[in-house]
């Protein structure tokens, strides 16, 4: 795994450009993330890794396992812990990482644990269109239907879309573009959302389906600005006609 923090989701808001082209974004607290231990392929662990550790807590909260691990290394108690492998930055137990870690422009992956939404019919789980309203349909409204198939094989399919637990899953949202990076409050402005809810905690890494080098990078915000740029003026032509036709 590339770069990567552990966060938590603190709400959404939006912000304007240059342009005054609003963007929606989701608020991540990305630290500080202390490094609670450094594996290497080298040594007994036989691979290359870095853990995290995350949201400060109190030592007699947390099992006499993880506080003798914690102890052992020379680290401060914290509530959420995560192993990155094969972390491309080089740090030493103890070092401090924050929001800083990322620039703007970067894309990166996020990963939640989606809402809870406890046990659901088909309708909702799976958006089935259920029975109809009228014409003599009883007490099948928002059910699925028939599930067998008779003689042969006259068994229930695996797999088969029913009824059950719904979400409370781990879920990534791929190749979301960060749009402020404030490292004074250790906080990212990641574009858009991610699975879930506010104050839950999450993932920040490195787009692994969209690691690019910085030549392409500015390519691609200069198309973009452009393209602004173009839109703004489109915009601006408008208003201007519209005032003369006023007149």
């Amino acid at each position: 795994m590339p770069l990567g923090l552990l966060g938590k989701k603190l709400g959404h808001t939006r912000v304007y450009d240059a342009n005054g082209v609003l963007t929606p974004v989701t608020v991540v607290l990305v630290g500080p993330n202390r490094v609670l231990q450094v594996k290497k392929k080298t040594d007994r662990d036989g691979y290359n890794a870095v853990q995290l550790g995350f949201d400060d807590q109190k030592e007699h909260r947390l099992s006499k396992a993880v506080n003798g691990h914690i102890k052992k290394h020379k680290g401060a108690a914290v509530r959420r812990i995560k192993e990155f492998r094969d972390f491309s930055r080089e740090v030493n137990p103890g070092d401090i990482l924050g929001a800083d870690l990322f620039a703007v422009g970067q894309f990166v992956d996020c990963i939640g644990t989606t809402k809870g939404r406890g046990f659901e019919g088909v309708v909702g789980r799976w958006a089935f269109r259920g029975g109809d309203m009228t014409h003599g349909a009883k007490g099948w409204h928002r059910r699925s239907g028939a599930i067998g198939q008779r003689l042969f094989p006259g068994t229930v399919m695996r797999g088969l879309k029913m009824p059950g637990h719904m979400g409370a899953v781990q879920r990534t949202a791929q190749n979301l573009e960060i749009v402020q990076v404030r490292p004074q409050d250790n906080v990212l402005l990641i574009r858009g959302n991610f699975p879930g809810s506010e104050g839950d905690y999450c993932i920040v890494r490195e787009a692994k389906k969209l690691a690019i080098d910085s030549a392409r990078l500015k390519a691609i915000h200069e198309a973009r600005k452009k393209a602004k740029d173009i839109a703004t003026g489109k915009k601006d032509d408008k208003k201007a006609a519209a005032a003369a036709k006023k007149k």
